[in-house]
């Protein structure tokens, strides 16, 4: 099963290509702004790398936020394009699943992952995960004054794994932890493989239970005039039926 997985939520813009257990290809890069411009040409470069086009994709794997407002719904809207016009289905995962499984299965055996991701305010999108990867709490948005108390009142003692594009930040305004810290430095490339490799594991039940919606924990920043609505999702197929074509031509002239 041949999987794409798409990361743009965060602090990078990430695709990957996972294949029947292994990496065919995967690129990502650090980037504030300018998704737009650049997560289809990784993904056409991680097509290229790996041999095979659109057409041979068997499912499409998107992280769904929170995160960047604009980044994770240029990612969607990516995906659901891709998904649209492959026909291939697609999954939604959290930044903070795609945090917790991007990291060394070995560095997190018997600690507490605590997923850390930017708000791009001076707040951090926090989520607990126990060694079996179940989530200890409810993801959570919290001031870097008020994360020790947070922290004392929501995490089991024991070993602490930080991961995320928040980590070091967290790890900074967290400071000593008895137990023992350590930091998982995020590039986005194990996010974008952890999630095509979750997408692939999904039996059809799981996988139509994941929609590729856009989860916040707070209101994006902006102000709109009165009357005006922005719809949750950005929509499947736009109003008048698909586009003729994707940015890119699909192999076989599939639009």
């Amino acid at each position: 099963m041949l999987v794409l997985g798409l990361d743009t939520a965060t602090s990078a813009c990430a695709a990957a290509l996972w294949r029947d257990g292994a990496v065919l290809a995967v690129r990502a890069m650090a980037l504030q702004r300018g998704q737009a411009e650049w997560l289809l040409p990784l993904v056409g470069g991680v097509l290229e790398e790996a041999g095979v086009g659109y057409a041979d994709l068997d499912r499409i794997g998107v992280v769904t936020g929170p995160g960047t407002f604009t980044g994770l719904r240029i990612g969607l809207a990516a995906a659901r394009g891709l998904a649209l016009a492959t026909g291939r289905p697609l999954a939604g995962f959290s930044s903070f699943e795609a945090a917790l499984h991007g990291t060394d299965p070995a560095a997190r055996a018997g600690t507490t992952v605590l997923c850390c991701i930017e708000s791009r305010r001076d707040d951090l999108y926090l989520q607990p995960f126990g060694p079996d990867l179940a989530p200890l709490a409810d993801p959570a948005d919290v001031l870097p004054a008020d994360l020790p108390g947070w922290a004392a009142a929501t995490l089991p003692p024991g070993p602490l794994l930080l991961a995320g594009d928040a980590a070091e930040r967290t790890a900074a305004a967290l400071g000593p932890w008895p137990a023992g810290l350590s930091v998982h430095r995020s590039t986005g490339a194990a996010e974008a493989v952890a999630v095509a490799r979750l997408t692939a594991g999904l039996d059809a039940d799981a996988l139509a239970a994941r929609p590729a919606d856009p989860f916040y924990l707070r209101p994006p920043d902006v102000t709109l005039p009165s009357g005006v609505h922005v719809p949750a999702v950005v929509p499947a197929v736009p109003p008048g039926g698909p586009p003729d074509a994707l940015p890119g031509t699909l192999p076989g002239g599939r639009g």
